[in-house]
């Protein structure tokens, strides 16, 4: 690992930040996290030139809203991201009855304003998976945008999966995943993703009884299945979306589908039926049956609507 802290950092903070690190991993269950902590505390402990004992708000502030190795000024989102990392590591120093304060709480963190949250519709994930081709490389990706949209787990989740998450109980394919938190789940793989899944393998040459357990499912970097996968929602004419759209689309699904918020919630492990019911909230939108009568009211006419919406007209 880099060295996180300046030559005149002490070797007792330098095993600090690895401890906080290595906390970090075992609770969220991901490299990628760590990773982005790891930079994000190096990049703030390297230009200040301190050691965290000695840092205080006015530096945290300067550091937070400075320009970073893009030559940009960071957006309210990164700003954010740097005092979240930062400040999660302070507590961490207090737990360990290293620190008595955490300077990241006399700076104000800027206000964001989130981009809605978009989940693709049954229509719309046929389109994503027409464009993908029917060769080896494609059935690959296949099987894994498969197993995001009728799993709903996150992506790390399914991208790490290995061979021997699989498992059989009397001839039902289940898997295994760790979830956020380091969570450990198990649930029933839905038949389309298995079966893509042994197609996916057989272009190998091998079965889940003959690959090795430890081997990754997909043998495909998280990077790489990103820039493809954007490359097909360009080519289904979508929207440019991360993979957490195929999280939101499961979530869609399921509701359209019929199941309840109690159901979409437990599919989803969220921690409670508030976080499910805001995140379902700003998926689906409000309908307002009322607008009709109002525009009656006024005497203004209700257009139909030809684009697969229901007719609605007005007697003026």
């Amino acid at each position: 690992m880099k060295q996180l802290l300046p030559s005149s950092g002490t070797h007792g903070w330098k095993l600090t930040l690895y401890a906080f690190l290595a906390e970090k991993e075992r609770r969220s269950g991901s490299k990628r996290t760590v990773e982005s902590y790891s930079r994000i505390l190096r990049d703030c402990f390297g230009r200040l030139g301190k050691t965290p004992d000695v840092i205080v708000a006015a530096d945290v502030f300067s550091w937070a809203h400075g320009i970073g190795s893009s030559g940009h000024e960071p957006s309210p989102n990164t700003i954010n991201s740097r005092l979240s990392c930062l400040s999660s590591f302070y507590r961490f120093a207090i737990r360990m009855g290293l620190l008595t304060a955490n300077p990241c709480d006399a700076v104000e963190r800027p206000k964001i304003h989130p981009a809605v949250p978009r989940g693709f519709s049954a229509a719309e994930v046929r389109r994503l998976l027409s464009v993908v081709p029917d060769l080896a490389d494609g059935r690959r990706d296949r099987a894994i945008i498969l197993t995001l949209a009728l799993t709903g787990r996150r992506r790390s989740e399914v991208l790490s999966l290995t061979v021997g998450d699989i498992s059989f109980e009397e001839d039902v394919p289940y898997y295994a995943y760790r979830g956020k938190g380091g969570k450990f789940g198990r649930r029933e793989l839905p038949g389309p993703a298995y079966q893509a899944i042994k197609r996916m393998l057989a272009d190998r040459g091998k079965a889940l009884t003959t690959a090795g357990a430890t081997d990754s499912l997909w043998q495909i970097s998280d990077s790489a299945f990103y820039s493809r996968f954007r490359r097909y929602l360009e080519a289904a004419g979508l929207p440019a979306a991360g993979l957490h759209v195929m999280r939101h689309t499961a979530a869609k699904l399921r509701r359209d589908a019929g199941q309840s918020v109690e159901e979409v919630s437990a599919f989803l492990d969220h921690s409670s039926l508030a976080v499910t019911t805001v995140y379902l909230r700003r998926l689906e939108g409000t309908r307002d049956p009322a607008w009709i009568d109002v525009a009656n009211a006024i005497g203004v006419a209700a257009p139909e609507i030809s684009d697969g919406g229901a007719s609605s007209t007005s007697s003026g």
